[in-house]
């Protein structure tokens, strides 16, 4: 059996660059203050649950990287997750840099794998906490020679998250990913700009699947309204909404068709049962 056992204060990239396929990585509960990648394929991670056993950083948009450039959103992650087949549980992954009204986008998990699979786990940051994969394909253009091939990935990549609590501001679920989250909490807090959106998804037109959120609670920090399931983060964004229980904090609209431009007539959210009163392009 290839089975690693890692204790808080061990360098996690350390341990990933030795990890054969198909390990299981046993971490200890405690703090692992680091930013890291994993590679390796086929590789379980799991904590002692997800209140003991964090994988913390603190990167941000605008920060300054090594090279001179701002870190951008994509280069922010606390972990990043470059393989297919990773499954992880009872662990969180948090980045804690907050004021992102200053700072900008701040990455908690970035999921450039297949068949990628998290359980109760927790997932914290303000804005932009869980990125899925693949990027937009324009962005994967912009951005050659800015991120690394391993994050440039264009090819669709499947991920399911299971009981877990995902917590963030502002588009803090978004990306290009065939991604189901069932039986999860899904909690917006405070942003001192009053603003506040779960879902940001930015499909291509012919993809089928997009992001999938089923039978997931809806729930918010105190003093929290006015938030929205879903914007368009591209024209043809994808994501439906079964079966969830909804806090007051949603806005009775719903979905937002992100800022002035014109993607309420392309994007493709639905929810099941229908509410009333929501825009009259959801379930179209």
């Amino acid at each position: 059996m290839n089975d690693l056992f890692v204790h808080a204060g061990d360098a996690l990239q350390a341990v990933f660059d030795r990890t054969p396929r198909g390990a299981t990585i046993h971490l200890a509960a405690g703090e692992y203050r680091c930013k890291s990648v994993l590679r390796c394929p086929g590789v379980t991670l799991l904590g002692a649950g997800a209140d003991k056993t964090r994988i913390v950083w603190s990167d941000y948009a605008e920060k300054l990287h090594a090279d001179g450039k701002a870190y951008n959103t994509f280069r922010t992650w606390t972990l990043a997750v470059c393989a297919d087949g990773v499954t992880m549980r009872g662990l969180s992954v948090v980045n804690d840099a907050l004021s992102p009204e200053t700072k900008g986008q701040e990455v908690a998990l970035s999921v450039y794998g297949d068949d990628f699979v998290m359980e109760d786990c927790l997932l914290r940051s303000t804005q932009d906490t869980l990125f899925l994969g693949p990027l937009p394909r324009d962005l994967i253009a912009r951005y050659d020679g800015f991120l690394p091939d391993e994050l440039r990935v264009d090819r669709s990549l499947r991920q399911r998250f299971t009981r877990c609590r995902i917590e963030g501001t502002v588009d803090f679920i978004f990306g290009c990913g065939s991604t189901l989250l069932e039986d999860c909490e899904i909690r917006s807090l405070y942003d001192v700009r009053r603003v506040g959106f779960v879902a940001a998804p930015a499909h291509a037109p012919e993809q089928t699947e997009g992001f999938v959120f089923r039978r997931c609670r809806f729930t918010a920090e105190e003093g929290v309204s006015g938030i929205y399931l879903a914007r368009p983060w591209r024209d043809y964004g994808l994501a439906r909404f079964e079966d969830c229980t909804l806090g007051a904090h949603i806005a009775p609209e719903g979905f937002d068709k992100w800022n002035d431009t014109a993607r309420d007539r392309t994007a493709r959210f639905y929810e099941t049962p229908a509410v009333p009163g929501r825009v009259p392009w959801c379930n179209r």
